[in-house]
């Protein structure tokens, strides 16, 4: 009896039936994606997915542990086990949902295009065509437009992050630039380095945002979106969403 048992309880083991320590979560962010996630002034990471990451650590006891890496290597980064979760407003989709799970979902803000003020420019194959426009590496907006743009002649430039898109953008290298309408309105329009730009055209819905995670980590999943349901429902989400937006980015 007791080797049956042993038998048991080795088979639960290797087949992974206990539970991780959570005791530390890592969640991977890229730090130039303002008001979500940037850096102070004094160098420490602030923005709403952080303030959201760290009450999840809190109410989970959890010690949070920020790890800053590129867009483009979030998913990759994730798998590799360099984080726990990629907290960096990582957008639901089919080919992303292939690779990696989701947490519930945690704001749903449109994308939109930005160009000079009084430009004519619209989001549109026919009045892009021939022009330059800069995405982030690796976001949603750069597959959007390498998908539905790029075979049409308008040419699409990937950027290691999204100060870069920006900077580009001011120097005049860039007709337009397609990002998180939310992001690009607070994160630019309303900045210093933003004048003289506007949004260019209406918006162009992209899908929810969530945290990635890795499939095999259920357990973590299952504790996160519990806690993100418990926020929403306690207030706190709202609490934390009024220090960054006067607006509901929950959506529907």
């Amino acid at each position: 009896m007791k080797k049956l048992a042993l038998c048991v309880a080795l088979a639960l083991a290797a087949g992974g039936a206990y539970a991780k320590d959570w005791s530390t979560i890592r969640f991977g962010t890229d730090a130039s994606y303002a008001p979500f996630e940037s850096k102070a002034t004094d160098g420490k990471l602030a923005g709403f997915d952080i303030d959201l990451g760290n009450e999840i650590c809190r109410r989970l006891n959890a010690k949070c542990v920020w790890v800053e890496q590129d867009f483009d290597g979030m998913i990759p980064g994730l798998k590799a086990k360099k984080f726990d979760g990629a907290l960096s407003a990582l957008t639901i989709t089919p080919q992303r949902e292939q690779q990696i799970a989701f947490s519930a979902k945690l704001f749903n803000t449109p994308t939109r295009l930005v160009a000079k003020q009084g430009s004519p420019l619209q989001p549109t194959i026919a009045s892009l065509q021939g022009k330059t426009v800069g995405v982030e590496q690796g976001s949603i907006q750069e597959t959007y437009a390498k998908q539905n743009w790029a075979p049409k002649g308008i040419n699409v430039i990937p950027y290691q992050n999204q100060d870069q898109v920006y900077l580009d953008l001011q120097s005049g290298r860039l007709d337009a630039a397609l990002q998180d309408e939310v992001q690009a309105n607070l994160g630019f329009l309303k900045t210093p380095r933003g004048a003289g730009f506007a949004f260019a055209g209406a918006e162009i819905p992209t899908g929810a945002a969530a945290i990635g995670l890795r499939k095999e980590d259920a357990d973590l999943k299952a504790k996160i979106d519990k806690t993100i349901a418990d926020m929403i429902k306690d207030g706190t989400y709202k609490k934390i969403e009024s220090k960054y937006f006067d607006f509901d980015v929950y959506g529907g």
